[in-house]
């Protein structure tokens, strides 16, 4: 079974977010999903998120806020237990990009391996093309629920929450 994490960063109301359109072959393709990656051996999740994050964006997280785990169970794809993030509190890798963040809270999103990064006002989230199942735990944390874990079930691409407990 695949582990992996995905996280969502805020700042000043916008999400950075990831458009999936680079990598050949990729099930995400033409989907918006938050920064994360697979759990290395030896690697904690918490360890995992933080890598993933600064190999993707360029960011140091300064503190994360785990959320749950949102298990995908799925008839054509990997079985995927996902360890889900938030962070609001963040720096730049880049000496440069830090100052200039200090300064003028302004972030230039490097190029990404996997697809386009953007910033995304929290109202346009709803609107994305992104799977059934990210949608349904993403309008949890839109609506502020701190502990969130869920059973997703996918036969093909569509989804049925099979079990779910937040708060």
């Amino acid at each position: 079974m695949k582990k992996t994490t995905l996280c969502y960063i805020d700042n000043n109301g916008s999400w950075l977010m990831l458009y999936r359109n680079k990598k050949p072959d990729d099930p995400n393709e033409g989907k918006w999903l938050g920064i994360g990656g697979k759990i290395e051996p030896g690697e904690t999740p918490d360890e995992c998120n933080k890598r993933e994050v600064l190999e993707e964006t360029g960011l140091i997280l300064l503190n994360q806020t785990f959320h749950g785990v949102i298990k995908f169970r799925a008839t054509t794809y990997e079985n995927e237990d996902m360890y889900l993030y938030s962070s609001g509190d963040f720096e730049p890798a880049d000496e440069a990009a830090k100052e200039r963040f200090r300064t003028d809270g302004i972030y230039e999103l490097p190029e990404c391996d996997e697809g386009e990064l953007r910033w995304i006002p929290k109202e346009e989230l709803p609107g994305l093309p992104m799977w059934e199942g990210d949608r349904a735990f993403v309008e949890k944390l839109l609506a502020g629920t701190q502990n969130i874990s869920m059973t997703l079930q996918y036969t093909g691409e569509v989804c049925k929450i099979i079990e779910e407990q937040t708060d």
